[in-house]
């Protein structure tokens, strides 16, 4: 009698640009690779390969995956020219590992510009792709089309709230393929025992006074990507208090915005300016921070989970789904040090006892390897039907 054989394995390839996204993929990444259907491939390309930016495939390594995949794409630039031929070398890079390794899906998550080259290549060779956080907004970033192009060529949808499950359908998406999953990195509060006070001491030095976390990046619509820094900075100088500050990303005036960083808490002896902060980490600083100001879109989907008043300042967010936590700034010293000043009042925290954060619940890595792991592959899935 012969041995049935086992089943195959259904590959799935993920890529993963920056510390950002790698945040959010940690969970899906961990469950698809326990899945015994699964054969995980890790793709790693962007600032994870670069030492300006702290080289953070190596956190990627320490947590334990294993890399498949590195595509050194980003060039040593601070201009547009240099964003765009990042995606160039990019395409070049992974149409030759993608046309080899021709996984069964792709998985792609959030909106960075770099994501439009493997989601070009996986269009040329019909490679079916998985998108997370379609659906959302922020208008002032080149981040808003890029999500949407990136929904548009792709076959399943994760989105993190409703709202956006709702506008990838009025952009003409089957509804069977766009799932309400929530934001992954929401996970980690549920799945992962943030560290104490003390702990996180020994980690990042003192904490006794509740620091102001500061993540700010390139407005990169703007020809003049850093035109609404200045504010940033004004605001900052009147506001008293520690100050933490993350690199920003990769991105058009990300390197002249790190030295202006420098000089500016040179002039302090009470910030501080890391280049990353693994997950973990980062989760617990908010769980001791007062407040965080910037236009990191963390600070909308992330932050409203513990509560934590944030400003946000400028054009970058515009129009992005928000909880009550966040308040609006212009990009003028006056009205960033009026939220400031309204954020941490009593009131204002104290209104946000019981607030829910719309980007979910901390279950959304399952419910992503659950879709993954179960939709019909072949052409059922590869083509799209008009609505």
């Amino acid at each position: 009698m012969t041995k049935a054989s086992s089943p195959k394995k259904r590959m799935i390839a993920v890529v993963t640009t920056s510390r950002a996204d790698y945040s959010h993929l940690y969970w899906p990444l961990h469950d698809l690779e326990a899945h015994p259907d699964v054969d995980l491939k890790i793709i790693v390309m962007g600032s994870h390969l670069s030492p300006e930016f702290g080289t953070t495939v190596k956190e990627i390594e320490a947590d334990g995956f294993e890399i498949h995949g590195r595509v050194e794409c980003l060039l040593s630039s601070d201009t547009d020219v240099g964003m765009a031929k990042t995606i160039g070398v990019a395409v070049l890079s992974l149409a030759d590992l993608l046309g080899q390794m021709r996984p069964d899906l792709l998985l792609l998550i959030a909106d960075r510009y770099e994501m439009l080259a493997p989601i070009s290549v996986a269009l040329a060779l019909r490679i079916p792709v998985a998108h997370i956080e379609g659906g959302e907004i922020s208008e002032g970033a080149i981040d808003d089309a890029v999500r949407n192009a990136i929904t548009k060529m792709s076959h399943i949808h994760f989105t993190s709230t409703n709202t956006a499950r709702a506008r990838v359908i009025a952009m003409g998406e089957e509804e069977w393929r766009v799932h309400r999953a929530g934001a992954p990195s929401i996970d980690h509060l549920s799945r992962n025992k943030l560290y104490t006070r003390e702990l996180l001491e020994e980690k990042l030095g003192d904490l006794s006074r509740a620091p102001i976390v500061v993540a700010y990046h390139p407005v990169t619509l703007l020809s003049d990507t850093l035109a609404e820094a200045e504010a940033l900075f004004a605001g900052l100088k009147q506001i008293e208090g520690p100050l933490i500050f993350f690199y920003p990303n990769a991105d058009a005036g990300s390197r002249e915005l790190i030295e202006r960083t420098n000089e500016f808490l040179a002039a302090r002896n009470d910030g501080r300016i890391f280049t990353n902060l693994p997950a973990l980490e980062y989760w617990s600083l908010l769980c001791y921070s007062e407040l965080m100001i910037g236009n990191s879109s963390s600070g909308i989907m992330e932050i409203a989970s513990f509560a934590l008043p944030t400003v946000n300042v400028g054009m970058r967010q515009q129009g992005r789904e928000r909880a009550d936590n966040t308040i609006d700034a212009a990009p003028n010293e006056a009205a960033i040090l009026a939220a400031a000043k309204q954020a941490r009042s009593a009131e204002f925290r104290d209104s946000l006892q019981g607030m829910e954060n719309p980007y979910g619940d901390g279950t959304a890595s399952q419910k992503i390897v659950e879709v993954l792991t179960t939709v019909p592959l072949g052409e059922e899935l590869l083509i799209k039907k008009a609505r």
